[in-house]
């Protein structure tokens, strides 16, 4: 019997059978792109691992990237893997103490360092001896550059190949519980994943649909590197369009009219908020009820998006607001959740066009077994399961069961036709002094199904009831000086706690929406490199105000 197809046998058929065929689309400032072909990708992947081989960094060397998304990171990941390393991403975005912790704790001998927006911060973490290479795009460094390396540097040979237990990719958690985990995927697994997904997935694509890809979401998170990168090299006839800028992003996505998108809850609620921004919610659904114009409508709005061409949607990451769905397939855009985990490689549930409700992440991809263990966690066999947490065989003992499900940390409920609904995290509950458990997720998603809430927190353990510190919508933080928009916000905060109060059981009302002073950013510590937000942070940096707001007795307080 044939061994299955690893990662890199499909990129090389694919290399072989279509040479020039467009894979990656690069900007490089002044509205100028570089394109890369299948076969340029593989020759310069080829390359560096000959230099990477040639410097004694082959077989099981651990091998950092520290980059936003670009081509390069693509290039990079494949050259670690064609030497015979193991790749370790760093989020562009992370402190240079994460930089050093991340580097030391996965025994990194070599870092290549891409696209960034804070190096001179970042180099701090980087320990001192540790061999660099610049990407193109990195910023300015002594370091030797990729170009002029692959420039004076022959392939290696033929097709290098890899074992399905070879490590292929070390996994760092962003950080939303504590110090990052290392979760490691072989090459066997993430191949099957990337197979399976990209089978579950490409047979909903309409017939003759070409796929265009915007990357931009962090390559060292799960969701961007499973869906889009690895399920992409099995699939082969993709183009991937890379991101010049936050400030370019509008341009880059009109660039690329993606067909297949994916993105987080955060990012699909600033899209929406942007519409309001221009047509006031009533007067678009009213548009929108009308015969033939609400058809137009409907493709202008999605067009200054530059969502017009997506016949495919995905929001994953974290959970996403019922309503916030509804409103997107309402405009026609076919908007389905995901579920998966660092640990299966985001191989785990999706909702589809037969089986989706809003409010649900889906079903379970081919090959997922799912159910639901003690005080309601969800547990899952994938696979695309990772092998362990490296160097944490204490935490490997705890997440796994006897019999090899992973225990997710998710509470959740299924129904008989399979749909699961995540209901919050077993370890994010807490106790008010009523004496009974608040789950903080499913009202956190009442609330930011508001138009002037872009993120909540729900707190309050060993208080009297709970509470919410919620962060206001972009487009009111900086008219808030103007002491009617303060009403109006205030009168519509009050109507939205009594609308969710109503709508929850009474040991889980809340007593107060505060309303924060600053936005949470990963810049100031309050969200992690994936824009999910770091309670304990949140609740450190308040902890001394909040015995006021509750003898305050106000139900709405700007902190």
């Amino acid at each position: 019997m044939a061994e299955a197809k690893l990662i890199l046998d499909y990129i090389y058929e694919h290399a072989e059978a279509h040479p020039q065929r467009i894979l990656l689309t690069q900007p490089v400032g002044s509205g100028k792109v570089v394109d890369y072909t299948w076969s340029e990708v593989v020759d310069e992947a080829k390359r560096m691992a000959a230099y990477l081989q040639s410097q004694g960094f082959g077989a099981g060397s651990h091998i950092a990237v520290v980059s936003k998304n670009c081509a390069h990171f693509f290039i990079a990941e494949l050259a670690i893997w064609m030497a015979g390393g193991t790749t370790v991403a760093i989020f562009p975005t992370e402190s240079a103490e994460t930089v050093r912790y991340v580097l030391e704790h996965s025994d990194s001998k070599l870092l290549f360092v891409g696209k960034l927006d804070n190096w001179p911060e970042q180099e701090q973490g980087v320990p001192a001896g540790m061999p660099c290479i610049a990407l193109p795009l990195a910023p300015p460094t002594a370091f030797p550059k990729w170009d002029e390396l692959i420039t004076t540097t022959e392939p290696l040979p033929g097709r290098p190949s890899r074992k399905p237990d070879d490590l292929a990719i070390l996994m760092y958690t962003s950080g939303s519980t504590g110090t990052p985990k290392g979760a490691m995927h072989n090459f066997g697994r993430i191949s099957e994943a990337a197979r399976l997904a990209a089978i579950n997935i490409g047979n909903r694509m309409p017939s003759g649909v070409p796929w265009r890809i915007l990357s931009y979401l962090p390559l060292a998170h799960v969701f961007e590197r499973a869906v889009i990168e690895c399920m992409s090299w099995v699939h082969g006839d993709v183009h991937i369009y890379f991101a010049e800028s936050l400030d370019t992003f509008v341009a880059d996505l009109q660039r690329a009219r993606p067909t297949f998108f994916v993105s987080v809850p955060r990012l699909w609620l600033k899209f929406q908020q942007g519409v309001f921004a221009k047509v006031p919610e009533k007067k678009l659904n009213r548009l929108l009820s009308i015969p033939i114009l609400g058809g137009m409508v409907r493709k202008k709005v999605l067009t200054g998006l530059g969502l017009d061409q997506v016949r495919l949607a995905f929001s994953g990451s974290a959970p996403i607001p019922a309503e916030l769905i509804t409103w997107y397939r309402k405009l026609g855009l076919q908007l389905f959740e995901g579920y998966g985990m660092t640990e299966d490689f985001a191989y785990s549930h999706a909702s589809t066009e037969q089986a989706h409700e809003a409010g649900y992440v889906g079903v379970p991809f081919e090959g997922v077994e799912v159910r639901i263990g003690e005080n309601d966690e969800v547990l899952i066999k994938s696979p695309g399961q990772m092998v362990g947490y490296y160097k944490r065989p204490d935490l490997n003992a705890e997440v796994f069961t006897s019999d090899g499900f992973f225990r997710t940390g998710d509470k959740g409920e299924r129904r008989a036709d399979g749909l699961l609904k995540l209901t919050g995290r077993v370890k994010e509950m807490f106790k008010t002094a009523k004496g009974k458990y608040v789950a903080p997720a499913p009202i956190e998603n009442r609330l930011n199904e508001h138009p002037m809430v872009e993120l909540s927190m729900v707190s309050g353990s060993g208080q009297s009831a709970a509470y919410a510190i919620v962060v206001l919508a972009e487009d009111l933080r900086d008219s808030l000086n103007d002491s009617a928009v303060r009403t109006r916000v205030e009168n519509e905060l009050e109507q939205l706690l009594k609308k969710v109060n109503a709508a929850i059981a009474s040991y889980e009302q809340l007593q107060m929406l505060v309303i924060s002073q600053e936005a949470w950013s990963i810049e100031n510590g309050c969200l992690t490199p994936t824009m999910k937000i770091k309670r304990s942070h949140i609740e450190s940096a308040v902890e001394d105000k909040v015995g006021d707001w509750y003898q305050s007795g106000k139900t709405v307080i700007w902190a």
